[in-house]
């Protein structure tokens, strides 16, 4: 079957050359070990030890090829966002990434398509860097965070940045960083664990509570692992908005359960019996092949869950493949005969 992997990062082997320009500590950097390991640091410290697959096109085509994906989409690790820079340094490292991508996806045309980053901190450079990424680079969409800077998505102040990715059909894909409530949950991975669900819930509530989804019904947002903890948690969410309107409906006045259907997730959720209760709760045809490649918290053979599933391998196909193609706006003819 036909897999494409809307869920996967890279990062630029030659990223110390666009850092080197910025002074503020918490710009992530590389420190190479050898050919094929390398330190990200962070604020001076080890961030996270990473792979030659992080950064090396052909390296990465040769490891998902051999779990038979056919096409990566490329984003950007998160922790590059870098929302809390300058807004010119924003934009400035938003473009290197962006370019990055760019020449990656220009030399492996069969392989990878782009997803672009651009610096939320200031809305008018946001949409003209994304202008950039839709009309000169040629990605089908973007990659936000789950936050900036701690405001939610909600925020008016981000209405502009919706309004006009709804205009010029640009995907979003919604990603979790800067994990709420890490300074105390440090231990045991927790952020990675715990916070990281919440913080896709706490995006998805933020829109849909505060009616962006409303407001810009043509937006194509996918979410991040399965949706966080929002679709297991629905129930509690709808019941909150019905019982306590004076708190939750105060800017959108539509059950939160009624925009299933209006958004995509992807399949990353490691269990199959989550999987199954996705499948049940959204629907098939919103949920797309993830695997967070190259990342331990992926799923190691992209796309065995989804083909170990007691359904139709139509349903399969559409998961596998299908739902990309639809959220991303692609020629279903180019990809799968």
């Amino acid at each position: 079957m036909f897999k494409i992997d809307i869920h996967t990062h890279i990062i630029p082997e030659n990223l110390n050359e666009i850092i080197s320009t910025f002074d503020d500590k918490r710009f992530l950097s590389i420190k190479f070990i050898d050919d094929h390991n390398a330190v990200l640091i962070k604020d001076d410290q080890d961030f996270r030890k990473i792979s030659c697959n992080c950064w090396h096109p052909q390296e990465r085509i040769s490891e998902f090829s051999n779990s038979g994906v056919d096409i990566q989409i490329l984003s950007t690790i998160p922790v590059l966002f870098s929302y809390w820079a300058k807004d010119d340094e924003g934009l400035q490292l938003s473009e290197f990434l962006n370019n990055h991508i760019h020449d990656v996806v220009l030399n492996n045309k069969k392989h990878f398509i782009g997803l672009g980053t651009i610096p939320m901190q200031n809305v008018d450079l946001a949409i003209k860097e994304m202008d950039r990424c839709i009309n000169e680079l040629n990605f089908p969409g973007i990659q936000i965070g789950s936050n900036v800077n701690g405001e939610n998505l909600s925020e008016k102040k981000f209405d502009p940045i919706f309004k006009h990715a709804e205009k010029i059909n640009c995907s979003i894909f919604v990603h979790p960083w800067e994990m709420m409530g890490t300074s105390d949950i440090k231990k045991y991975w927790l952020p990675w664990l715990v916070g990281m669900p919440a913080e896709t819930s706490r995006a998805m509530c933020s829109l849909i509570f505060g009616g962006v989804l409303e407001k810009y019904p043509g937006l194509k947002f996918a979410f991040s692992h399965g949706g966080g903890s929002f679709p297991f948690t629905l129930g509690r969410i709808d019941h909150g908005y019905t019982v306590r309107p004076d708190l939750c409906a105060v800017d959108n006045s539509i059950l939160p359960s009624e925009y299933l259907g209006k958004f995509y997730v992807d399949s990353l959720v490691h269990d199959e019996n989550a999987l199954l209760f996705l499948i049940n709760q959204i629907g098939h045809e919103k949920i797309a092949l993830g695997s967070d490649f190259p990342f331990p918290l992926g799923e190691k053979k992209p796309g065995q869950l989804i083909q170990n599933l007691s359904v139709s391998n139509q349903m399969k196909q559409r998961m596998l493949a299908g739902t990309a193609i639809e959220w991303l706006g692609l020629n279903e003819q180019d990809y799968i005969q």
